[in-house]
């Protein structure tokens, strides 16, 4: 199962780009799923189709899903939902209060997770489309696996064990809940769907993500910035689209944006290039509706496949060199006074990039390694070791 997310600054024209991605797709016959985990969803209105919390036939090889969290905690995760509603109200909070107190921050992003690993096991569909929210929630969506791994694996043990103690001591006398076995199992099933996701996400022949921007100043510099942090975290950024280009040859007043437009251009090539950059052209229509979403795929791939891998390299990887383990990271634009790296444990070791921050686990092999330092070959951040 393929899995192409669509990412980008707000209002860059992702959700169509992905629409668009998804039809087209299934209209040269792959089994296709269109999910949005966006909590202000638009992708409904981008296809013409009311969707609910369910999956939604919209035509041939082609379904719909926009992410409704209070439907998911409710199917999917009652026992989290009923402990938490509990213990808010044994605190004094009203009953609708606790309910919305049960739904923490990010919990659309897992429930999409979720929903991938389940169709990767199954074979239902043959390609996921994935628009998500603005860049930053989407580093978090991708990030989740990583980090709740982490936190999970150090401490759920733990928590587990003096759980049963507190069971059968100051549980049978205090008036606040304590989490039942349903409950503890039901976070052990998120851990474990985590660990299958992240080996998911990080497979570059099968995830990828395309970054969709416009030609212009601020938006080129989210982009580059996101390209960053995507390869921190090891997801391979195969394409872009640049949505919403100016025709060449529109002339009369728009003359002067057009030249701006070349400049912006030329500046999106000397950045990102030799990466797969596709354009589609501004549209004159409101693009609403199957039959606009065709016509923007094939402005955006011609007779091209949008299935296919661009790119299939990793962002992240292992070599030995002259009997020293070397860590290669690639982190484009990016100079050696952007990057902090500690080493917070033998088996962890985090980098801090701008805004973001990654726990690296290290290999069984590297535990032991000592850390020799860091330097930056072209745009590759190289970590070694000594064992």
């Amino acid at each position: 199962m393929r899995l192409i997310i669509y990412t980008g600054k707000g209002g860059v024209g992702k959700t169509s780009a992905s629409a668009a991605t998804a039809y087209k797709l299934s209209k040269m016959g792959y089994r296709t799923l269109l999910m949005s985990t966006d909590s202000a969803h638009s992708l409904g209105d981008s296809i013409d189709v009311d969707l609910g919390p369910t999956i939604e036939h919209v035509a041939w090889n082609f379904d719909a899903l926009e992410i409704d969290i209070i439907h998911e905690m409710r199917t999917r995760w009652s026992d989290i939902q009923q402990y938490i509603s509990s213990f808010m109200t044994s605190q004094g909070m009203g009953d609708i209060s606790a309910e919305e107190m049960a739904i923490f921050p990010g919990m659309e992003m897992v429930s999409a997770l979720f929903y991938v690993n389940t169709f990767n096991k199954s074979g239902e569909y043959d390609v996921i489309v994935m628009d998500t929210a603005p860049t930053g929630e989407t580093l978090r969506l991708l990030s989740f696996p990583d980090v709740s791994s982490w936190y999970l694996d150090r401490g759920f043990g733990l928590i587990k064990k003096l759980l049963g103690i507190a069971r059968m001591t100051v549980g049978k006398v205090m008036d606040m809940p304590l989490p039942s076995n349903d409950v503890m199992n039901s976070i052990e099933e998120v851990k474990r769907n985590m660990d299958e996701v992240r080996d998911i996400l990080e497979d570059p022949r099968k995830t990828t993500v395309r970054l969709v921007l416009n030609p212009e100043r601020m938006v080129i510099r989210e982009t580059m910035r996101a390209y960053t942090y995507l390869c921190l975290y090891n997801k391979n950024v195969e394409a872009l689209v640049v949505n919403r280009v100016i025709p060449e040859d529109a002339g009369g007043f728009l003359e002067d944006k057009l030249k701006e437009q070349s400049r912006y251009m030329q500046k999106i090539h000397e950045a990102f290039d030799p990466m797969r950059i596709m354009t589609c052209p501004m549209m004159k229509t409101e693009l609403r509706g199957l039959e606009k979403l065709e016509l923007m795929a094939d402005l955006i791939y011609g007779d091209d496949d949008p299935y296919r891998v661009y790119s299939d390299g990793s962002p992240m990887s292992f070599e030995t060199v002259d009997g020293v383990d070397c860590l290669y990271m690639k982190m484009p634009f990016v100079s050696t006074s952007d990057v902090e790296l500690f080493r917070i444990d033998p088996t962890t070791l985090m980098i801090h990039v701008g805004s973001q921050k990654r726990n690296i686990q290290l290999p069984d092999t590297l535990i032991s390694a000592e850390l020799l330092g860091a330097e930056f070959k072209d745009d590759k951040l190289v970590i070694r070791f000594r064992r």
